[in-house]
């Protein structure tokens, strides 16, 4: 299945000519509190409605942009979203990453621990723990170092990460009192004017 892409320049140009466009940030609500494009919503890829979404722009004319934080989580929320049915979806090229070194406009708040270095600690944590206990307590151990390494194969061969789907749902990734799109917007909002 092959997903249209578009690059950050080419989205704010659009932005700049006055075209609508909706734009879903697919990033944990932590990641999103601490940078965003500014007309983006944060809808994080674990709890994204494909099916639902879809069927609510049934013959929307202007397509849905997807960004997450450098493009990968973009590309699996696009391809859920056209299994689900929906046209016109589009991934941000690089993500929010991308788009900050293209110098273009952001909403800047809390600073936090990206989902992807969070996964590289807890795998390389996870690693060497079970090493260390298959060396030095029972050679039982090395089999966690082995089912995560095992892991890590699974997760660049499908580009799909369980122990980031994980991660993003712990309560250090979440937003206090953010239960709703708009809600989590207004304190994305309330954070970043306090913070920046």
């Amino acid at each position: 299945m092959s997903i249209h892409t578009v690059t950050p320049r080419q989205l704010y140009d659009k932005v700049q000519a006055g075209e609508a466009i909706e734009l879903v940030d697919v990033r944990t609500p932590v990641e999103f509190r601490e940078v965003h494009v500014d007309f983006a919503r944060n809808v994080p890829l674990d709890r994204l409605d494909a099916a639902q979404l879809a069927a609510a722009r049934n013959g929307a004319s202007q397509p849905l942009y997807v960004i997450c934080r450098s493009g990968g989580r973009g590309k699996q929320a696009c391809e859920k979203l056209v299994s689900a049915g929906g046209r016109q979806v589009v991934n941000v090229e690089g993500g929010t990453q991308a788009w900050v070194d293209a110098g273009l406009p952001v909403v800047r708040g809390q600073q936090a621990i990206s989902l992807e270095r969070q996964v590289r600690i807890a795998a390389g944590s996870l690693v060497l723990v079970g090493s260390l206990l298959g060396a030095f307590v029972s050679p039982y151990w090395i089999g966690l170092a082995a089912f995560v390494g095992a892991g890590l194969v699974f997760a660049g061969i499908t580009d799909t990460c369980g122990m980031g789907m994980l991660l993003a749902r712990m309560p250090w990734n979440q937003v206090p009192h953010a239960t709703s799109d708009a809600a989590r917007g207004q304190q994305d909002s309330n954070a970043a004017s306090c913070c920046s």
